[in-house]
């Protein structure tokens, strides 16, 4: 059975460029301070980023919460946003809906979906046109467990 060893929740907010990424750099600090294997860090800290800059760039907000437990690590997402309309299409690398003041500022390439995924032991998207999406990700500490 799964043991939760610590848990944080941080609120990301729409629009908040200035401040993207304070969440997943600070996910990233509190695993390092843990000396939790580099690679897995490097894992959580993709996942946590690109969920972090899917809420700035399309939801009003959200709520991040970062779960330890004593056999993996685990990143929730849920956001008040519009929805992702077409879930198969938004998983295809490339597919962006971002603007084109997103994309100046050098986001918006169609990857963050995508990349969550790849850097996933385990992966749910749920989306609600007019309601929001729900990211949830695990890492297993134990690659070969």
């Amino acid at each position: 059975m799964t043991e939760e060893l610590l848990r944080r929740s941080f609120e990301v907010r729409g629009q908040d460029f200035e401040n993207a990424g304070e969440t997943s750099a600070e996910v990233t600090a509190i695993l390092k301070d843990l000396e939790i294997d580099p690679d897995i860090i490097l894992r959580v800290g993709v996942v946590t980023f690109e969920a972090e800059m899917n809420v700035v760039m399309y939801a009003e907000k959200a709520t991040v919460t970062f779960i330890l437990a004593d056999d993996e690590i685990a990143v929730e997402v849920i956001d008040q946003g519009p929805g992702i309309p077409n879930i198969e299409l938004a998983m295809q690398p490339g597919y962006s809906t971002a603007s084109d003041e997103m994309r100046e500022m050098g986001f918006g390439y169609g990857l963050g979906l995508p990349n969550i995924k790849k850097n996933s032991d385990a992966f749910v998207l749920e989306s609600q046109v007019g309601k929001g999406t729900k990211v949830y990700s695990s890492i297993r500490l134990d690659p070969h467990g």
